[in-house]
């Protein structure tokens, strides 16, 4: 992963638009993911097969799990901002009202979103477990579910949700091979043992 810094802190003159300037003009290799986390923008590369594995067999699931009067998509490579913390994510699943996706532009607010998810990869793990955890929590993203094959040697899914002040509480932990369950409205439980191990 390779990473251009950009100070924002107070009278560096680099604000959110500059960051985003830089992050629109960014040339990066096909299927790469290029993200600004805590004002760097970073660019990672495609991920393994094991984590797509795990991304197409949880977007199956959750379809099946929206409830019928909700108009939600579900997203894999939709940008969302989080200028409170000085990111814009692409997370590996986005559950969003269709609705929001009617604005002009390629970036919506991650405050919209009603879930997303995160699989680590290797080299990032720690961007999904500390960086975009605070930012989700900021946007007040109801649940983030974080599914993290490279935890300590132990796979694991963590579902946190109820943000308060820019904090969630973790409702669920499971090693890989046990149930987890989404609460209401999804009110779908996760058999994590059909997700690969990496």
């Amino acid at each position: 992963m390779s990473a251009l810094a950009v100070e924002h802190g107070p009278g560096s003159g680099n604000g959110w638009d500059e960051v985003v300037r830089i992050w629109e003009e960014t040339d990066a290799p096909e299927g790469c993911k290029v993200e600004i986390i805590e004002g760097i923008v970073t660019v990672a590369p495609s991920p393994s097969n094991e984590h797509n594995d795990i991304a197409e067999r949880l977007h199956g699931l959750l379809y099946r799990s929206i409830p019928a009067d909700r108009d939600w998509g579900i997203y894999q490579t939709q940008s969302i901002s989080v200028p409170e913390r000085v990111g814009l994510f692409i997370p590996d699943l986005l559950v969003l009202p269709r609705a929001v996706l009617r604005q002009p532009g390629n970036v919506v607010p991650a405050g919209a979103a009603e879930l997303v998810v995160e699989i680590t990869s290797r080299r990032n793990a720690n961007h999904d477990r500390v960086d975009k955890l605070h930012g989700y929590a900021s946007a007040e993203v109801p649940f983030y579910l974080l599914l993290d094959p490279w935890h300590s040697g132990r796979p694991t899914a963590t579902l946190h949700g109820e943000p308060r002040k820019g904090k969630y509480t973790v409702l669920d932990v499971v090693k890989f091979g046990d149930p987890l369950h989404l609460p209401a409205p999804f009110d779908l439980t996760i058999d994590t043992s059909v997700f690969p191990l990496t």
